[in-house]
């Protein structure tokens, strides 16, 4: 099984999502972005407990691509300190993994 990247983070409106899952996709970062429904978020900080609504955003990208797409995602993320996970997974389907690396190239 081939192996691909999975990034995901959040962002305080749904328009902020949009322009980060473009964004990625347009500059072969990613070669599909999802932004899912509101979330509501709590968290730490500051010292004190705070809640607010978030969207998630959802990047697939090819293990050679992920370095560029964290940096982007970065720069371009309005929080202070964003959260950027990533998951190295195996694709169940070969032909997933195949199209996400053709379309991550530049």
């Amino acid at each position: 099984m081939e192996q691909i990247c999975v990034v995901t983070t959040v962002v305080d409106a749904r328009s902020v999502a949009d322009v980060l899952a473009a964004a990625a996709v347009a500059g072969r970062l990613a070669a599909c972005a999802q932004v899912g429904g509101q979330v509501d978020s709590t968290y730490w900080w500051r010292s004190g407990v705070e809640t607010s609504t978030e969207w998630s955003v959802q990047f697939k990208t090819a293990p050679d691509r992920l370095s560029a797409l964290v940096d982007q995602i970065r720069l371009s993320h309005p929080y202070e300190v964003p959260e950027i996970l990533v998951s190295r997974v195996e694709s169940g389907d070969p032909a997933y993994a195949i199209w996400v690396h053709e379309h991550t190239r530049l």
